[in-house]
């Protein structure tokens, strides 16, 4: 028989169904047994008589919870059933497997181990339907950030992830065995988004993994992650970034919050608003006159550059003042930047470059880049580098690039932000850090 999905069990009151889902409880009592199935549409209870069928009746005592069963029953309608006065007489069960008891912990307990236990029995974790939520608005938030895309103009590549010479730059590499040489997991596709500027793609967009080699162990941090990222070309400055990026998240937001709303305010506290364009702007100038404003110091290491006190504090005054969760924080110092940035026509220490802030987390990065040979790859020898591991990429510049620009995203902390998510191992399917390369 073809499955229905609990969801849609009100439609077929009187007729004899199939469900397929978990055994989230069972309660075994003198003459009745009542299983309470899940799927990822709901839940529903099914009822069985044990007198009717006292060897079913036996199979089911030794059913633990969490158990995958498919159940054949009769739909009727009993308005005592909290879950929607709805009741499945059983006839029929399968058990697909059996869950082993004890479990490690119970999903859908009162009480949770702390999170670093649950990541170790991440499918188990997952099967909540707070979890599952986070994954079904992560695609929600795709299909519409490429909606956007590709009403624009924008192509989409896949770009490699091993790669002859770093990316970035020497920091943060992952080395791989590779044949006879050795070769590097990409940071970012930044490279290759340049390239397709230089091939005359014009506009592209990649989502895919990203590596670092960082070993910091914050909430917001990790060593494999899904990057975001697009590429413009015949930009006149890195406004034309911010001002397609602001529109292109306001869209993406509306669409979350036109088929997740309800959910999110439920699972998460979080009233999902669309966030008002054009978002603020500050340069880092203005943005440290703030911070000299709040008392707040940064660290001596941190000089032409934000740490997360300083973001978080710039987040909360942008919020009182503006009413916004967003923020861009432009004209930064070409000391933080890297190479490839555009300096300022009058102001050369500076960069036409930005950080776009969600709630006072660093989210994106973006830039206008260089698209002249010979100052790309003086900038690149003032910053310290070699010109010959680099020169494929110099080459790019030698046959009319436009002026292009673009910015590179982390998923899972926009999902932080958008559903305040205290760690980023909340956001992602499986997490990857310094010490984590199970499961």
């Amino acid at each position: 028989m073809e499955r229905t999905l609990i969801k849609d069990l009100k439609e077929k009151i009187d007729q004899q169904v199939t469900l397929k889902g978990w055994l989230q409880t069972l309660r075994d009592q003198k003459s009745m047994q009542f299983l309470v199935l899940r799927d990822k549409t709901g839940l529903a209870q099914v009822a069985h008589w044990k007198k009717g069928n006292p060897e079913l009746a036996g199979l089911i005592s030794t059913l633990g919870t969490e158990s995958a069963l498919t159940v054949t029953g009769k739909v009727v309608a009993n308005e005592v059933v909290k879950l929607g006065g709805i009741e499945i007489q059983l006839e029929e069960l399968v058990v697909e497997n059996n869950a082993e008891l004890p479990l490690p912990f119970e999903p859908f307990s009162d009480t949770l181990p702390d999170q670093d236990y649950r990541l170790d029995w991440r499918y188990l974790d997952l099967r909540r339907e707070r979890n599952r939520l986070i994954f079904e608005i992560q695609t929600t938030l795709e299909q519409a950030m490429r909606e956007y895309w590709l009403a624009n103009g924008f192509t989409e590549i896949h770009s490699p992830k091993i790669m002859g010479t770093p990316s970035e730059s020497g920091a943060e590499l992952f080395k791989v065995d590779y044949f006879d040489r050795t070769a590097y997991l990409a940071q970012s596709p930044q490279f290759y988004k340049q390239m397709a500027q230089a091939a005359g793609f014009e506009r592209i967009f990649e989502i895919g993994p990203v590596f670092r080699a960082d070993p910091s162990f914050t909430s917001r941090h990790m060593t494999e992650f899904t990057g975001i990222d697009f590429e413009m070309s015949w930009i006149d400055s890195h406004e034309d970034i911010m001002a397609f990026a602001e529109n292109w998240l306001a869209h993406a937001y509306q669409v979350v919050k036109d088929k997740h709303h309800d959910a999110i305010l439920e699972h998460f506290g979080v009233d999902l608003q669309v966030p008002q364009t054009p978002f603020p702007r500050m340069t880092m100038v203005e943005a440290y006159q703030i911070l000299k404003g709040m008392d707040y110091k940064l660290p001596p290491e941190k000089k032409g550059d934000l740490d997360p006190g300083a973001e978080r504090a710039l987040g909360d005054f942008v919020k009182k003042e503006y009413g916004n969760d967003f923020v861009y924080v432009t004209d930064w110092p070409f000391t933080v930047r890297p190479f490839y940035h555009m300096l300022q026509p009058d102001n050369p220490a500076l960069t036409r470059s930005f950080d776009l802030l969600g709630k006072g987390l660093e989210i994106t990065t973006g830039a206008q880049r260089e698209h002249r040979y010979e100052v790309l790859a003086k900038q690149a020898l003032d910053k310290g580098l070699t010109l010959e591991p680099i020169q494929t990429y110099l080459n790019y510049f030698r046959y009319g690039t436009p002026p292009h620009g673009g910015l590179g995203m982390g998923l899972s902390r926009l999902l932080m932000v958008m559903l305040d998510l205290p760690s980023i191992r909340d956001a992602v399917f499986i997490f990857r850090g310094p010490n984590r390369l199970e499961p």
